[in-house]
């Protein structure tokens, strides 16, 4: 038991380390998507809250809840990991982490489940702050989590991959840009693709997001644009195949290793 003990020590080591250093600066990391996604909610429900109604009872209000919610997970999932490697290879200090008898599999565990911990942190207390307000149900609380839990492991794992691939700050901001931004806003967050023209339809569905959001907010619903079954297989196979490509590009040591 003892060297089972020892031998995670490093790996829970680091990912204690990874929790920290979001949760210390917990005002800019965990309050300010709170407060974002209360400005959303505000504004749009105050344009359409009253003419527009996706589901059948279901009021947009409501309905633009859960969208926001998983958007905010999978922001901050990403941002986590992404934002501590650009760091520590920015200023040098991930040499020290190297350096350590952690494996390459370990190094990826600790930094993974630190980004799924702060996007379901993230994602519970803007739910927390909606029911205040907000009656919102709760239909198949199993695919609420399911789709939390592997949407933030998979933006976690994009976020190493993009932190290993970024050599600069601004690169990071341009993968935020242009990539998770805008496949965020894309997904289906504030409406439904039925309402779309039929080739933007066809178009959201290559968009990995949109699988994302619409299982996340069939478990609050019990209404989806696409059965969430197949939403939950496609998530899991992007973050299967994500984590498969991030192993290989630490296993090699891809922009770490001078």
């Amino acid at each position: 038991m003892s060297l089972i003990n020892q031998r995670l020590r490093g790996p829970w080591t680091l990912f204690k380390k990874e929790i920290l250093r979001f949760w210390r600066v917990s005002f800019q990391t965990v309050a300010a998507p709170v407060m974002t996604a209360l400005l959303y909610l505000l504004i749009f429900s105050h344009v359409l809250g009253t003419k527009v109604e996706v589901y059948p009872g279901v009021p947009y209000t409501v309905f633009l809840i859960p969208g926001l919610i998983m958007m905010s997970v999978l922001q901050n999932a990403f941002a986590n990991s992404s934002s501590s490697l650009i760091q520590s290879k920015v200023m040098g200090n991930i040499i020290f982490v190297l350096l350590t008898p952690l494996t390459y599999i370990e190094f990826f565990l600790a930094f993974l489940l630190a980004s799924i911990v702060r996007g379901l942190v993230v994602g519970t207390v803007i739910y927390l702050t909606a029911i205040c307000f907000i009656d919102l149900p709760i239909t198949h609380p199993m695919f609420i989590f399911a789709f939390a839990f592997f949407g933030s492991g998979m933006l976690g794992t994009f976020g190493i991959i993009a932190g290993l691939w970024a050599e600069k700050f601004d690169q990071m901001a341009a993968f935020q840009n242009f990539v998770i931004m805008p496949l965020s806003f894309l997904s289906g967050v504030f409406y439904s693709i039925h309402s779309l023209p039929p080739v933007w339809q066809k178009v959201s569905h290559f968009n990995p997001f949109f699988y994302m959001i619409d299982g996340f907010r069939y478990g609050f619903f019990g209404q989806g644009d696409i059965s969430p079954w197949f939403s939950l297989s496609v998530v899991i196979g992007f973050f299967v195949a994500l984590s498969i490509l991030t192993i290989g590009m630490l296993k090699a040591g891809y922009k770490l290793r001078g």
